[in-house]
């Protein structure tokens, strides 16, 4: 065999190989995109879910003739404030999910508030209507907690393969960019203090 042609065979052997080696890093980052894009999915659907819990809460706590107008008015503020930040699962910077996380977390701390306020109101805690919303609520915390986590998880794994080599050399060439992920909200590590008998007092 002449030398032109085993130099001309392992010429294209390396090209076929850089090709398939590329392509499979491509079809990788595709693959973990794609899961990232079905867990922010989820993780919109559960949080959509606790937001289209409002409306009954709202009819629960209306219903109560003496209640505080103003608590309930800020959970309704803050619902539709976190409804309108709205983020494409192509545009999942990290400073856009801080964004979502900030308004998320507005709205649970007007709920948390609410919360408090009825248990001041025994007649209206101790309802059935109001025994459902607390059961379905929990729940719904529960699958946005493990939605969060799974998105988290799919996150990792997707920045992971685009910054570490050889997926690194062509992530950028591809437009495969770092995505965010939720964090804890500042001072989540503390436990709140609610004293009840003082707010009764108040």
């Amino acid at each position: 065999m002449k030398r032109g042609t085993i130099i001309l065979i392992v010429v294209v052997g390396i090209i076929l190989m850089l090709f398939f080696w590329v392509r499979g890093s491509y079809n990788s980052f595709v693959a973990k995109d794609e899961m990232v894009k079905r867990e922010w999915a989820n993780v919109q659907s559960q949080y959509q879910r606790r937001l289209d819990l409002i409306p009954n809460l709202q009819a629960i706590v209306e219903g109560a003739a003496d209640f505080e107008r103003g608590t309930l008015t800020d959970v309704v503020e803050a619902r539709a404030k976190a409804s309108s930040v709205n983020i494409n699962a192509e545009n999942l910077t990290p400073e856009n999910i801080q964004k979502f996380q900030q308004a998320q977390s507005q709205f649970s701390g007007a709920l948390s508030r609410l919360l408090v306020t009825v248990e001041q109101y025994p007649q209206l805690s101790a309802t059935q209507s109001f025994r459902d919303f607390q059961v379905e609520l929990a729940g719904t915390e529960n699958r946005i907690n493990r939605a969060r986590d799974l998105f988290n998880e799919s996150v990792r794994d997707y920045n992971s393969s685009i910054r570490m080599f050889p997926g690194n050399i062509f992530a950028g060439m591809f437009g495969f960019h770092p995505k965010g992920s939720f964090e804890a909200d500042p001072g989540a590590e503390k436990a709140p203090k609610i004293d009840f008998r003082k707010d009764k007092q108040e």
